[in-house]
């Protein structure tokens, strides 16, 4: 089976309790899913830039260790990678702050000594990508995007988005609104989310969420409500299924639940699980994460899953 090519940005990430001492580690909503990806024993590379510093080699380093492949990445002379604080209130939700303006992953479809690893994209069988690796390229970098996914798919490969939305991203919720719609009709795998959609259309019923992708064009749709049930659909079949959450007895850090959820959730499919098994592997990942501080919980937390595929 064709690797997995996960495209976006991995930051660094600075987590305390306050201000004073505090401890460095790494972050990313794809680079998230890719590393669960590869626990659960898919072939995955990281699609990104990052910059010659020490930083950037030690997030390298782990990937590497993690079984993410790291072939795809590029690193340009006298750049750094983009930071990002991140606090947690007393019921695990969680609060950023961006440093992040000249990360070198927002030139992944402009930048010259890119070119190699857009052109390799066809190469893969799976191509998953974010709402939020949406809004680093700028339009000129989005046209690129569209042009490589197209190629991509020309090839045999399908594309997975995340919604994943974060507002202060983007210039306003117009832009997002126009980048998704014209990304859209490129998409076969939606994994979406009632909070990211109702930032972008307003409160609508999840059912409604499932047809607008479908009618763009996708063949496989998941809409994940928060906590709650989940809701999946598939072409060649009308029916639209709700599956179950996974109970966690104390939530400690929502940090990558989604982005465990994608993981998941496409490592079973790939395994040729129906849609609602797959669904459920993505629940009891993300259980397990948001059982957890930050991002990339212990391996030994999620050793167990590779035996439900």
């Amino acid at each position: 089976m064709k690797r997995i090519a996960a495209i976006g940005e991995c930051m660094l990430e600075l987590r305390s309790s306050g201000f004073g001492a505090a401890r460095f580690g790494f972050g990313g909503d794809t680079l998230n899913c890719a590393l669960y990806l590869a626990r659960l024993g898919e072939t995955v590379d990281y699609v990104t830039l990052l910059g010659d510093d020490p930083y950037s080699a030690d997030m390298l380093a782990a990937w590497d260790a993690e079984g993410v492949g790291t072939g795809r990445v590029v690193r340009l002379p006298g750049r750094l990678p983009g930071l990002y604080a991140i606090e947690t209130d007393d019921k695990g939700e969680r609060s950023f702050s961006y440093w992040r303006d000249r990360a070198p992953a927002r030139e992944l479809f402009t930048h010259p000594d890119a070119k190699p690893l857009v052109d390799a994209l066809p190469d893969y069988g799976l191509l998953m990508l974010s709402g939020i690796s949406l809004s680093l390229y700028g339009e000129e970098g989005r046209v690129q995007l569209h042009g490589a996914l197209d190629r991509a798919r020309a090839a045999g490969a399908k594309v997975a988005f995340d919604t994943n939305l974060r507002p202060r991203g983007w210039p306003g919720l117009d832009a997002a609104r126009a980048a998704y719609e014209a990304l859209a009709g490129r998409v076969d795998i939606v994994l979406s989310g009632v909070e990211d959609e109702a930032l972008l259309y307003g409160v609508e019923a999840p059912e409604a969420i499932v047809a607008r992708w479908r009618d763009a064009g996708a063949t496989e749709v998941v809409v994940k409500r928060g906590g709650d049930d989940c809701l999946v659909w598939e072409s060649g079949d009308d029916a639209i299924r709700s599956v179950p959450t996974t109970t966690v007895e104390r939530v400690v850090d929502t940090t990558a639940a989604g982005d465990s959820f994608c993981a998941g959730y496409l490592a079973a499919r790939r395994a040729g699980q129906g849609i609602e098994a797959s669904a459920k592997l993505g629940h009891r990942l993300a259980g397990i994460v948001i059982g957890h501080p930050g991002a990339i919980v212990p391996a030994e937390a999620t050793a167990g899953l590779k035996e439900a595929l």
